[in-house]
């Protein structure tokens, strides 16, 4: 195993950045999602006519959301990977502070495991749909 050398105050440190950095990141991934939706809008639709009914979006509208769509899950991964770091590195260094290498170890590389995307994706979508459960 190799040598440890943790600074619990810098890694304190540097995880409170990080989270300011993440809220950040997560106020720009909002604004993003409404803009885009703004954006899809005002698009134009498909044709006139429609009493009283929402005329269905128009090609460029249609191309933005399925954008949106695909696109989902990277950000939804980036968060989720950013959160999974800083509490990882947390996690360690209290289990470095305790004594105990080998839970620091073992948090340390759950760390950098990547997050189910797809359960992201559903738990996001449910989270869109109050309907849905």
């Amino acid at each position: 195993m190799p040598a440890w050398d943790i600074t619990p105050s810098g890694v304190d440190s540097v995880a409170s950045l990080v989270g300011l950095a993440m809220d950040d990141m997560a106020k720009d991934v909002k604004a993003y999602g409404e803009d885009m939706k703004s954006a899809a809008a005002s698009a134009g639709t498909i044709g006139a006519g429609y009493c009283g009914a929402s005329a269905p979006p128009g090609a460029v509208g249609i191309a933005l959301a399925v954008f949106m769509d695909g696109k989902m899950g990277d950000v939804l991964s980036l968060g989720a990977r950013s959160a999974n770091a800083v509490n990882g590195a947390i996690d360690a260094t209290n289990h470095y502070i305790d004594g105990d290498l080998r839970k620091a170890a073992t948090a340390q590389r759950n760390a950098g495991k990547a997050p189910d995307v797809e359960k992201l994706l559903a738990d996001a979508r449910k989270k869109s749909d109050p309907g849905e459960k």
